[in-house]
């Protein structure tokens, strides 16, 4: 069995040896010359059925692509799952998923904090689903008959809060758990192994690394990718060959990056847990914060992202977003360069007054995606946006 390390750097590339080839090709082919016409008639069945290739021809892109599927090969490999399949966002990955489970009810259970686009499709979303918003404790009592999914996020966006996911799957009992491992990434966490049924990424993130590729991806079972691709096909959710390319080849660094993004997240976390600007750090691990025994156990380290409170509130926290200079003021995460962005004005905007006090997000709370810049050049740009916040609170 090889280690992770290696199969982000080999998975996916089967048979490029024996075509003389060794970077990724990419097939930009939108559709696909037909051996013969029965050959033609059988694929587009089998494809259109949810089955994982044709039968000798993948007919049209929108059914199958092969550089998609050597990127969604590669990424089951590090999950650990059957099968994975790639959409052209994490949010396109979400609503397949709940589409696809719409037949086997139309109640979902979740747990706070989640991605705000989550969050607002769970709450106000168009696909005509009730959404049981409840603790990571009480999922048992929420179940009813017609609940199709529990869904939760781990570590949660932006408070990066643990779930422990094999008690929620113990509570969900036979409903299947969808797990947004986004910040985790399979580097550092592989939730089907705690007997989650689906594993989400918004590949976007850290699949990508470099802020230049927009898609998702749902890892699962071969059986449960068979009822997501027909949906991927007839919504037209597909993601383009060349984002796969782009995620495929991000893969084989995803290891390093993600090492030396952790060590710069820690030393930034001794530093910010000192300073008199910071009222409050949130950080998966830290001694005396909620199940921090998962770190080491449902995850093999704290990751790179991490909140802090700026005293001072909103206006202390949008006078450090203006003062940076080397890290970006952005949303997203994952890239190789630092971004800071302001939750509830931004990514959790559209969460009600409550559903924000619940989850913590606080006027004054900022997450932070640590990059691989020097973390004492990290450190210097935060201290002196830190120090600017106090200036500007004074005058």
């Amino acid at each position: 069995m090889r280690h992770l390390e290696s199969k982000a750097v080999h998975a996916g590339r089967e048979g490029l040896r024996e075509q003389g080839i060794h970077a990724l090709p990419i097939d930009l082919s939108t559709t696909n010359p037909l051996p013969d016409l029965q050959s033609g008639i059988d694929s587009y069945a089998a494809l259109a059925a949810g089955e994982r290739e044709g039968r000798g021809s993948d007919v049209y892109a929108r059914l199958r692509n092969p550089t998609v599927a050597r990127f969604e090969d590669a990424l089951a490999a590090l999950e650990g799952a059957e099968a994975t399949v790639a959409f052209g966002s994490g949010m396109a990955a979400l609503t397949a998923l709940l589409l696809a489970r719409r037949g086997h009810g139309r109640h979902v259970v979740a747990v706070r904090p989640v991605y705000g686009g989550t969050d607002h499709l769970l709450s106000h979303g168009p696909l005509d689903l009730e959404c049981s918003w409840v603790e990571a404790d009480a999922i048992a009592d929420a179940i009813r008959p017609e609940t199709s999914l529990v869904i939760v996020e781990t570590p949660a966006n932006p408070t990066l809060e643990l779930v422990d996911v094999a008690a929620v799957v113990r509570q969900a009992g036979r409903v299947p758990v969808l797990v947004d491992s986004t910040f985790a990434t399979p580097m550092l966490q592989n939730p089907l192994r705690q007997g989650a049924r689906f594993v989400l990424h918004s590949a976007t993130k850290y699949l990508g690394g470099h802020g230049d590729v927009i898609a998702g991806a749902i890892c699962c079972s071969e059986a449960d990718a068979q009822a997501l691709r027909p949906v991927r096909a007839i919504t037209g959710a597909l993601l383009h060959p060349l984002g796969a390319y782009l995620l495929h080849r991000g893969l084989a660094t995803l290891p390093i990056r993600i090492e030396r993004q952790q060590h710069n997240a820690q030393r930034l976390v001794a530093r910010l847990l000192e300073h008199p600007r910071v009222t409050g750090l949130r950080y998966p691990g830290l001694p005396g914060s909620h199940l921090a025994h998962l770190v080491g156990t449902q995850m093999r380290g704290p990751g790179a992202m991490l909140a802090f409170e700026v005293r001072g509130g909103f206006a202390a926290a949008a006078a450090v977003m203006a003062s940076v200079r080397m890290l970006t003021p952005a949303v997203s995460l994952g890239s190789v360069d630092s971004l800071i962005q302001h939750p509830a004005g931004i990514t959790h905007q559209l969460l009600d007054a409550e559903a924000k006090r619940h989850c913590g997000i606080a006027p004054g709370l900022l997450r932070l995606s640590v990059g691989l810049e020097h973390p004492d050049d990290v450190w210097a740009d935060l201290d002196q946006a830190l120090a600017a916040s106090r200036q500007r609170a004074v005058a």
